[in-house]
């Protein structure tokens, strides 16, 4: 259970009926549990929507972004950003063996070089924070400057999404399976 409760539109003041329409338009319906937990800071939920968006509308490529972030999802064990961005995925085209892939992308042959650099990339900044000048080159070698800051962008914010679940304990709504639970009844 959350450790702030979810404000849904009926349980929220009126005059953050604006904030829940922009929700709804921009966002997947019903509302995700992350979404109503930052209700209870809707300044905050409305910065925060506005730059989540801005990451999206970039240069750099809808796959490797997806394939950045389902990195740091599983990097962190984020049952939450997985699930939520496996869809994602698809849409950006990735197959469900690709899917699959993503916790062991190193020795997965459903990658190309570019794929793995940037997962490499996601996966070094997320756990060691530091990111070695052979891992950016790597990556840099096949982006421009703008698509790596993008790129850089795009890691720390899913960084900073994984963080604020955990720390709120955002459940996984239903009907998302968990990436991570175990497969034995």
């Amino acid at each position: 259970m959350a450790r702030v409760p979810y404000l849904h539109r009926e349980d929220a003041d009126e005059a953050l009926g604006p904030l829940y329409d922009r929700l709804e338009a921009e966002r997947k319906v019903p509302t995700a549990n992350i979404f109503l937990a930052l209700a209870g800071a809707p300044e905050q939920l409305d910065a925060f929507l506005t730059y989540a968006n801005a990451l999206r509308a970039c240069e750099l490529s809808p796959r490797l972004r997806e394939l950045a972030i389902l990195t740091v999802g599983h990097a962190t064990r984020s049952a939450y950003e997985v699930a939520h961005h496996q869809s994602h995925g698809m849409k950006a085209g990735l197959t469900e063996e690709q899917l699959a892939a993503v916790a062991d992308f190193e020795s997965a042959d459903v990658f190309d070089e570019v794929e793995k650099a940037v997962m490499r990339l996601a996966k070094e900044s997320t756990l060691v924070v530091d990111v070695s000048e052979e891992t950016w080159r790597a990556a840099a070698a096949h982006l421009t400057d703008k698509q790596m800051v993008e790129l850089a962008l795009s890691i720390a914010w899913y960084n900073s999404g994984v963080r604020i679940m955990g720390l709120l304990d955002i459940d996984l709504e239903s009907g998302y399976p968990n990436p991570f639970a175990d497969p034995r009844p």
